[in-house]
């Protein structure tokens, strides 16, 4: 499982001692949690951290890459 925790923009990065506290969307794919930061985004608020039972843990940072490099394919197609 894949979970997809989110904010509103100008949010702090999510801590382990206050993760608790936030909202959080699971998914059993990474394609469809990565589908669901590229929502947020595209609704104005902000996916702050994707965390996975199997170790995969992408913050606010890695997530802006990815999400960019995805919109980059989306628009000139993938190879």
């Amino acid at each position: 499982m894949y979970r997809v925790y989110s904010g509103p923009p100008g949010s702090e990065p999510i801590s382990p001692l206050n993760k608790g506290k936030h909202l959080f969307k699971e998914f059993t794919a990474l394609d469809e949690a990565m589908g669901f930061a590229h929502h947020l985004k595209a609704t104005g608020r902000v996916a702050l951290l994707i965390e996975g039972d199997d170790g995969t843990h992408l913050d606010r940072k890695d997530l802006a890459k990815a999400l960019h490099h995805r919109g980059n394919e989306q628009t000139h197609g993938a190879w």
